[in-house]
């Protein structure tokens, strides 16, 4: 399908009178889907008579861009704005469309979801996906895109964003993070000697690089390196991906951290031009203990109206505006579950937390390890059955390990 440029969208019109007023969302609802179903193409190229201030546009890409538009107006965007009943069905397979959205999936009837933020976090009908009941296998805990996988090593414990950029697990979790580490006193000593060098010339530095210095992207102690048998998963949700996130194992949750930053997009041009993404976006943590060790699951919030909900937390608020660009960020909130001791006990496959725009998935976790080195210096009896780029389902195995 493709599209004539046409005269400003009605959204921006101004009327006299009261009567005549229509509410602004309802007018760029009836836009977007008016232009999507009824609009016809035209084009000068190549020879063919024509108006010269017309072109192709795919309609996947006036969609988007329709879409975008209306989610980018961030503080005019009210999450319980309710849709037409008779525009629902147009907006929301306009969106399946632009993001490939499998509609046959949602759990309700598209009349049901009232508005765009409740349409986006559907639940899955019954049957649409299989959780792997492998005892020895780690599940994907939501649909998308593998971006990283491997073993956690060297000092710092760092994870690559891409080629040339790479971040550290302490500061993605948090300096008060549990993660299994050993310290190396001979660089300790070093890492002590260089600080205390750095103190001395700190009066060289200028106001402005220490009054927007971010303390979550200082470098963790370097002389730290993670234990054998520690690995990492970082999976990127599109648009159209189901965007609920379950439990990759059976695990005792012991705190959630969350941390308020900025709400970048997580697509991979953004993870090409912006350093140290991940721990720059505001996310949420949940740290905790499975039978193989250390478990952490973090939930990145992205693209301006991305908000994280966790189903063991109703209550959590997250993505609250800052009143101003310059205002520190806050230290990161921290809550820790103890019903009885244990924790918050998840099975499974059971879901843990929802997003309302966006974004990444990371898991760190601890994995079986053998005592003696096998070929190639791995190290681990653990092993991963995906790689980067592959497509995943939640519920399909990520890894598996053998019976001790």
């Amino acid at each position: 399908m493709k599209f004539r440029v046409t005269p400003p969208w009605p959204v921006f019109a101004r009327h006299s009178s009261r009567a005549n007023r229509v509410s602004p969302y309802f007018l760029c609802s009836n836009s977007f889907s008016r232009n999507l179903i009824s609009s016809r193409a035209s084009c000068n190229g190549g020879g063919s008579s024509g108006e010269g201030n017309s072109f192709f546009v795919p309609g996947a890409t006036v969609a988007t861009i329709l879409m975008l538009g209306i989610l980018h107006a961030r503080r005019l965007y009210d999450d319980k704005k309710e849709i037409p009943v008779s525009m629902r069905p147009y907006i929301y397979k306009s969106w399946a469309r632009a993001f490939h959205t499998n509609l046959e999936e949602t759990a309700l009837p598209l009349e049901k979801y009232a508005s765009l933020q409740e349409f986006f976090a559907y639940t899955l009908k019954e049957g649409s996906r299989t959780i792997d009941s492998d005892p020895f296998c780690l599940v994907s805990p939501v649909d998308g895109t593998i971006m990283r996988v491997g073993e956690l090593k060297g000092s710092g414990a760092r994870i690559e964003q891409v080629k040339g950029f790479s971040y550290s697990v302490i500061s993605l979790l948090g300096e008060n993070s549990f993660l299994p580490m050993v310290i190396d006193e001979d660089m300790a000593h070093e890492e002590r000697i260089k600080r205390k060098m750095d103190s001395n010339n700190s009066h060289k530095r200028s106001w402005w690089r220490v009054s927007l210095a971010s303390p979550k992207l200082q470098n963790p102690i370097q002389s730290c390196t993670p234990m054998r048998g520690l690995f990492y998963c970082v999976i990127y949700l599109k648009l159209g991906d189901y965007h609920r996130v379950h439990s990759p194992v059976d695990w005792h949750v012991f705190l959630r951290r969350h941390f308020s930053g900025r709400l970048f997009p997580m697509n991979e041009r953004a993870t090409r031009t912006i350093k140290n993404l991940y721990i720059e976006n505001e996310r949420v943590v949940l740290e905790g203990q499975w039978e193989g060790g250390f478990m952490a699951v973090a939930a990145i919030g992205a693209t301006n109206v991305g908000s994280i909900k966790l189903s063991i937390e109703p209550d959590l608020k997250t993505n609250i505006p800052r009143r101003s660009f310059l205002q520190p960020v806050p230290p990161p909130d921290e809550h820790v579950y103890e019903p009885e001791g244990i924790g918050v006990s998840l099975k499974k496959g059971d879901e843990v937390a929802s997003f309302n725009l966006g974004s990444t998935v990371v898991l760190v976790f601890q994995a079986p390890i053998s005592r003696s080195q096998g070929k190639n210096g791995e190290a681990s009896d653990f092993q991963f059955c995906i790689k980067n780029g592959d497509r995943v389902r939640m519920g399909e195995a990520i890894g598996r390990w053998h019976a001790s």
